[in-house]
């Protein structure tokens, strides 16, 4: 027997190859992103987190004409609208690379878009002798994480031949 079997005081080692870590890093990413945006997303249709939204998109020069145009309800459902429909095209996955492509694509410019927020919305990073973030900023942060998710979802989709080209062209 070798040392490793036999002596107590070496722990067991458990070999998991690079492939397994990856795929398990891309399910926990596809999963951690549609929780996230189907949960973002349903809750755009209530009144509550459409007064909750408007003073993010107000600040902001890319969304605050919307308001000119559209009821406050009517902006939040349609930022639901666009992550539940990027929801559903990323869990297509197993039957179109393409479409989970696309749907990455769209959550990478989801929040791209809101980590803007933290330049435009007054108050979301303050300065104290250096900066931090205040209130909005805290809010905010998380989409870091979600724009890191939505790269490596659509890292996969790309991998797994969504960025062929059509054989019509």
């Amino acid at each position: 027997m070798t040392e490793a079997t036999t002596s107590p005081n070496v722990a067991p080692r458990f070999a998991i190859d690079k492939a397994t870590i990856d795929t398990i890093t891309v399910v926990v990413a596809r999963i951690a992103l549609v929780a996230a945006l189907g949960l973002i997303g349903l809750s755009k249709f209530t009144a509550g987190e459409a007064a909750a939204i408007q003073p993010l998109l107000q600040h902001s020069p890319l969304f605050s004409w919307m308001y000119s145009i559209l009821s406050v309800q009517a902006v939040s459902n349609l930022f639901g609208v666009a992550e539940l429909t990027t929801v559903v095209l990323i869990l297509l996955r197993p039957v179109s690379p393409r479409a989970a492509m696309l749907g990455g694509a769209f959550a990478i410019v989801t929040f791209l878009s809101t980590l803007t927020f933290l330049f435009s919305t007054p108050g979301a990073i303050v300065f104290h002798g250096l900066a931090v973030l205040g209130e909005p900023g805290a809010f905010l942060i998380k989409d870091l994480a979600l724009l890191t998710a939505s790269l490596v979802v659509f890292g996969d989709a790309v991998a797994a031949g969504g960025w062929r080209r059509s054989a019509i062209t």
